[in-house]
Formats: structure tokens, sequence, C-alpha cells
């Protein structure tokens, strides 16, 4: 409960991003309430019509009388419906400002933040979009209409106060309606939200993994799993749609003999000569119009339901990964690792992956890092490139802590090839300029550095194939090697290679030797994580993790002797020869 309430106070105390992007949007916002005053008032010209033609017209006999009233009725309908139509347009174009508005936020928030997300990580734009796209949809208007159905009760009591008290009292039965709908619809569609999420997320996961999928045989298992969080969805849908259709059947049954019921009630009071025909049909037509809005908006529940949790959830993953302020441009750094007690804990687990890690290698040095499976490996590369931040201790670069340091200013001094390596369904020539406006030169170079710029002139269109999603058309040394020319583009001051060499034979062994071999001449500081004699047979230095610990570090010799240093085996006592 504690953790609960520092997270909120924390929440407040950060800028609301996308509150702030709804107010930049709020002269759109404005513009539609206008027109939605307009549009309720034009709505008006119906019942006064109706009073006019039953009090005047008839009483009068005058046929010019009824033309002019029925003139001036279609040409309040004519503008009615194009102040309709461009209050549309208007909300269409609000969704779309606000998606330039914070659509690129969200995204890098997904982005910095998919450490933590994990398989919900396009989810999250989904979400946005569910809230951007209400923006547009019929549910956002008949909210801009709500707050004119008190105008029409107003104009009823105007006409007879037994009249205005009824359609008070109708209105008020119905609001009431609304929110004993949002009592008893709300909890089984959250819980299918959630069961949506969960069933997204293990469908992405899935999907990435087809070839293990189909090669053994895991389809009717995997859909068994699959299925238990859609079945749990569905049936959340079904119970939440059967209230809802129940509760909007019983408010527009509510509104239709509300309608009824106001003739009525007009009815006697025309026979007591309280009032007019006129007023009494003008009351059944201006509180039908009154209660429409409550009926839309509990009619579009669901998308209102939806929206409300989509908004919830992005205003979160914004606060929960703030912007990060544009400071002083660091200089190139010259590529002087240190590692500072590093130690890192996935959060609500009590073992740390990593524990107190030191150590600090030179500008131009080469370190490999090695150590049995499940030591720390990767997670120690990806804290050395920052993308994940340390539970204690620091990394630092030039003496600068690369978790603070701006990413976009950072990321041009670091290399990085992690273990699973995905390209992205662009051209090769994309993926290795890593989508900057490259120099085409710097991408030639970057590519000859990884050895493979003589397998991209034999693909179909060289440097401009597209190569798929994930690098799908490409073998997985293909893609190593990309990924390997990715990470040396333009120079970097530090390279971090995690199992650069696990798709490669021997011929690209050599060459990601040949390249770390170049990076060292450059004065390109090189960490690598391998088990590959020919891969660590270049490095300088030798780090050994073992249950995030690190046990052994410094020159390779001195450590490599260490590690195949023989291990005396005791005699045993009272062997006979």
């Amino acid at each position: 409960m504690a953790s609960a309430r520092f997270r909120v106070s924390t929440l407040r105390k950060r800028p609301d991003e996308i509150r702030e992007a709804l107010q930049a949007c709020q002269g759109y916002f404005v513009t539609a309430a206008i027109f939605s005053l307009a549009i309720n008032l034009l709505y008006l010209a119906g019942p006064l019509y109706m009073l006019q033609v039953y009090d005047r017209v008839i009483s009068s006999g005058s046929e010019i009388t009824l033309l002019m009233l029925t003139l001036a009725l279609l040409l309040a309908f004519m503008a009615l419906a194009g102040l309709d139509a461009v209050r549309a347009r208007v909300l269409t174009r609000t969704s779309i400002r606000l998606d330039r508005k914070i659509a690129p936020r969200v995204m890098t928030a997904i982005i910095d933040h998919s450490t933590r997300i994990g398989g919900a990580r396009s989810q999250l734009l989904r979400d946005f979009d569910t809230f951007r796209q209400f923006v547009t949809g019929s549910g956002i208007h008949a909210i801009f209409d709500l707050p004119w159905s008190p105008i029409y009760v107003a104009v009823i009591f105007c006409l007879h106060p037994f009249l205005g008290a009824f359609a008070l009292g109708s209105s008020i039965v119905l609001v009431l309606m609304a929110f004993l709908n949002e009592w008893i619809v709300k909890p089984p569609l959250s819980e299918s939200g959630e069961a949506a999420n969960r069933n997204y997320s293990f469908t992405e996961m899935s999907l990435r993994n087809t070839e293990v999928v189909r090669a053994m045989g895991m389809t009717a298992g995997l859909l068994k799993r699959w299925n238990r969080d859609r079945d749990r969805m569905l049936e959340r849908q079904v119970a939440a749609s059967d209230r809802a259709a129940a509760m909007q059947s019983l408010i527009r049954f509510l509104r239709l003999s509300m309608q009824s019921l106001i003739l009525g009630l007009g009815a006697y009071l025309v026979i007591e000569r309280m009032t007019t025909a006129g007023a009494m049909f003008a009351a059944s037509i201006l509180l039908g119009r009154a209660l429409q809005p409550i009926e839309q908006i509990v009619g579009s529940w669901r998308g209102l339901v939806s929206a409300r949790g989509a908004f919830v959830r992005v205003r979160e993953l914004l606060a929960v990964n703030p912007p990060r302020q544009s400071g002083l441009t660091l200089p190139r750094p010259e590529g002087r690792l240190s590692v500072e007690a590093l130690s890192f804990a996935v959060p609500g687990t009590s073992r740390p992956i990593l524990r107190g890690v030191t150590f600090q290698i030179e500008p131009g040095e080469v370190l490999g890092i090695i150590g049995p499976s499940g030591a720390g490996k990767s997670t120690l590369a990806r804290h050395i490139v920052g993308v994940q931040a340390p539970s204690a201790g620091a990394v630092r670069l030039d003496g600068s802590d690369v978790s603070s340091w701006i990413r976009s200013s950072l990321g041009e001094h670091l290399g990085y090839l992690p273990q699973d390596i995905e390209l992205f369904a662009d051209t090769v020539a994309a993926n290795i300029c890593r989508f900057k406006d490259g120099d085409d030169k710097a991408i030639i170079l970057a590519a000859r550095m990884a050895d493979v710029h003589e397998m991209i002139l034999r693909l179909v269109d060289g440097y401009d194939t597209q190569v798929g999603e994930g690098g799908a058309i490409l073998s997985g040394g293909y893609r190593q090697r990309i990924g390997l020319a990715r990470a040396v583009y333009g120079n970097p001051s530090l390279v971090v290679l995690d199992e650069p060499s696990s798709n490669l034979d021997a011929e690209g062994d050599a060459a990601l030797a040949d390249c770390i071999t170049q990076l060292k001449k450059r004065g390109t500081t090189v960490v690598i994580i391998s088990h590959r004699p020919a891969t660590i047979g270049v490095v300088d230095k030798i780090l050994v993790l073992r249950e995030g610990v690190a046990e052994m570090f410094g020159p390779r010799s001195e450590i490599l002797a260490r590690l195949t240093r023989p291990v005396p085996v005791p005699a045993v006592r009272g062997a006979t020869g």
C-alpha cells in the first residue's frame, strides 16, 4: 500500500504530458464547443416550428405564415447539418494534432522503457490510438451535447412548470441509470481488457518464435496456453456486453416512455386549459433531445471506458519515463570505461543479477567478458551501453555516467551488437547507417570493416535490398555481420559486442577478429562477450563473471594462465603399487 501511495505521489509531481498536449489542442475543443452550442440552439427550430404551427397557423389559417415558417425551419436544419459536419472535421483535426504532439513521445517512452514493459510494447501504442480515435468518435459528440441538455429542460419549464418538472425528473432518472451502467459494466470490461493485453503480449512472443513452434510441433500446446487468456477475455466481454445491452435497452425504454408520458401529461394540461397543443408536442420533442445525449453516452460506454483506461496507461507510461532535459553536449569521449560497484536486481526479486562489479579499461583497449551461462554477461553489456539503469553503482564513460548522458548524443559515440540480432524492415544501407542521413562512404567503410561489403553487393539490389521484418530474407550470419557493420558505423568511441560470433563460421571468426584489430588501431574501446578462442585471442584484458560477481580481472595472459592452471589431485592414502 505504501509503495502504491509513493507511486501515485511520484506521478503527481511529474508533468502530465498528455494533459499538456490536450491543453495545446484547447483551441480545437473550444471551437467544437461553440459549434455544439449553435447546433443545440438550432435544434430548437423543430419544437418552435411545431409550437407556431399548432398555436398560430392552424388557428389563423395563414398559408403565407406556414410557408415562411417552413422555409425558416429548412434553413435552420441546413445550418445545423453544416455545423455538425464542421464540428466533426474540427474534432478530426484535433486527433491529428494530438497525434503529432504526443505520439513521438509515446514511442520514445516505449523504446526507453522496453526492458520493463516486455511484450506489451505495441499495446501501449494501440492504447494511445484508442484514446486518440475516441476524440473523433460518436461518443465525444454526445459529451459535447450533454451540457446543453439543461437548456432544453429550461425551455420546457417555460412552456409549463409541470412539464418542466417532469422533464427534470426524467433527466435525473436517466443520469442515475448511466451511473448504474458504469457500476455494473466496468468490472468485467476492465478484466476483459487486462486479459486481452496478456493475450496480445503472448501472441507477439509466439509469432517471434514461429520456427521453434513449427519445428517441434508445439502448435497444439501453444494454442491451449494461448486460449487461456483469450477465453477469459471473451468470457468477460460477453458479461460486459450482456449487461451493457440490458442497461441500454432499459434506458431506451425509459426514454421512449418518458417522451410518450410527457405527451399524456401535456394532453391533460390542454384538457384543463392550462397549456396549448403546440406546447404539448414541443415538450415531447424537447425532452427527447434532452435525453438523447445520455442514451448515446450509455450506448458508447464501452468505448468510453476503453478510452479512459488507455488514457491512464499512456499517462503512467509518460510519467514514469519523463523526457530528458537537453543539457550541455559533452565532447566526443576518448573511450575510458569504468564500472564502479555495479549491482542490478530485477524489481520484485531478491537475488541480484550483478553484484558489486568493478573494473576499468583505458581508451583503445579490448576487454573480453567470459563466464558460464546465467552469469550476468548480457546484463552487464546492457548496463555498459546505458539501456538499463543499475540498482546501485555506476558505469562511466570518460568520467560521465552513461545513464545520465543525453541518449541522442551518447548514441553517436557507441556501437552495440546485442545477442539477439534483429534488423529493421528497410534497406541494408538504412540499417547500417542507423536511419540517419547517412554518408555513403561511411556506410561502405563500416561494411568493409565487418567484411560484409562483397556479400551485400551479391544481394539482388545491393545496399538497397529490403531485408524484410527482422532481416527475414537474410541468413543468421548475414544479419550478424550487418549488425556488426551498424555497430562500427560512424567511428564510435566504445563498441560492445555480445556474442558477435554465434552465427559465424571460421571465415566469419577471422573477419570479426580483423574488425576488432582495426577498431583497436583507431583507438576505439571494445568490450566483447564471447567464448570463441579466435575472438578471445585479440583481447587485452579478460573479466570473468560468475553468478553476477567479477571473479577475475586482468591481462589476458594472466587470466588465461589462472584458468588453465591444473588442479592438483590429492593422493589416496593406503594405495598399494
